[in-house]
């Protein structure tokens, strides 16, 4: 789930090219680069949404496995948004040398852990009341330990493992790219070979058959930490070519069809996806209430995230003891997004209106 952080959107310079000022993307230099972009937390509300679509499709339909294989772009696009805003915006706001911007990242990475854990503590104590199934016991004790914070995998019978499962992936990285902006100053290319050496694991390990899938979204995070030292310029030059767009989405959708994910398709998918959803909201306009909503939903992404596991947690337990049919899947999904939405303007309410609303939140997402 992606790191939050303060962008703000700055209109096109007039020499900005026609097609800037017509996807009304920024192309910020300079101080610009730390504002906020309503582009990307479009992308990130609407990340936000299709992940409801896919916890949804896990607790109330049984979709074939082949379903989830087009939606496997999820989990690691946060991260990679998460990478981004490492350095794109962390490196706006401190200098790189600054201790403050290292002591900030590793501290919302243990946060996050910290979260994590909290998070399934209550889910496993609050889960048999609901009638939500027994998760940890499913493995033993090591085995469990070894799933969640080493390979990613949870091969579970009977109940899911753990919940929140993307926090673990998003902590390493932000503490990662603490560390390692520790020697960012000396070493301008520390990130990238960091990501040479991530990646040749990846490729080590497959020869032997192994993925770590910890290991490739810590990966695809350093990827989306190198595209944020790109100008945004650069990206928005992409919507140039919608056709070349839509072409290379085309092959990607063929290619998992054939071959599932592989590591570098789903790097593939990770970068198609989230340009098209940006180039979505880039031409979009940011004041229509549709929009609007998703904006919001993508400045609170990782509450949003937590929020709507817990709603849909809450809607299967309920509708589980109630035979409604085809009404009760209808009505779970309508409720699954409105109350996912409606979580995230009651917590901007709140934090607008009380000064301790908005402390609690800041300690725990900031």
């Amino acid at each position: 789930m992606p790191a939050k952080a303060a962008i703000t959107h700055v209109e096109p310079a007039a020499s900005a090219s026609p097609r800037s000022r017509q996807l009304n993307i920024a192309t910020p230099t300079g101080q610009a680069k730390s504002q906020r972009i309503p582009a990307l937390d479009f992308t990130k509300g609407a990340l936000v949404l299709l992940m409801v679509l896919y916890h949804w499709a896990n607790y109330f339909l049984e979709p074939p496995a082949k379903f989830y294989d087009y939606l496997r772009f999820l989990t690691p696009s946060f991260i990679f948004i998460t990478g981004f805003m490492v350095s794109h915006v962390y490196l706006s706001k401190y200098a790189a040398a600054d201790p403050r911007l290292s002591r900030r990242l590793i501290t919302r990475g243990v946060k996050l852990i910290a979260v994590f854990l909290t998070l399934n503590l209550a889910r496993n104590l609050v889960g048999p009341m609901l009638g939500t199934g027994a998760p940890a016991r499913n493995l033993p004790f090591a085995a469990s330990i070894f799933a969640v914070f080493v390979s990613g995998d949870f091969p579970v019978t009977g109940g899911k493992l753990i919940s929140f499962s993307i926090l673990v992936p998003i902590s390493y990285l932000l503490m990662l790219s603490g560390v390692l902006m520790l020697a960012y100053k000396r070493h301008k290319y520390i990130f990238h070979t960091a990501c040479i050496l991530l990646l040749l694991s990846i490729l080590g390990l497959a020869r032997f058959d192994i993925r770590v899938y910890n290991i490739e979204f810590i990966t695809i995070g350093l990827l989306g930490v190198l595209t944020g030292f790109m100008p945004v310029r650069a990206i928005n030059d992409i919507g140039r070519h919608p056709y070349l767009l839509a072409f290379a989405y085309l092959c990607y959708l063929t290619a998992i069809t054939t071959w599932n994910v592989p590591f570098l398709l789903l790097v593939v998918g990770v970068f198609l996806t989230l340009i098209v959803i940006y180039l979505m909201g880039a031409s979009g306009d940011e004041r229509g209430s549709v929009n609007r909503g998703v904006i919001l939903l993508g400045k609170y992404s990782l509450f949003g995230y937590i929020s709507q596991i817990a709603i849909l947690q809450i809607l299967n337990a309920g509708f589980r003891r109630l035979s409604f049919g085809f009404a009760a899947l209808a009505i779970s999904f309508v409720a699954a997004f409105a109350l996912t939405i409606l979580s995230v303007e009651v917590m901007d309410r709140g934090r607008a209106l009380n000064v301790g609303v908005d402390w609690m939140y800041k300690l725990v997402f900031a």
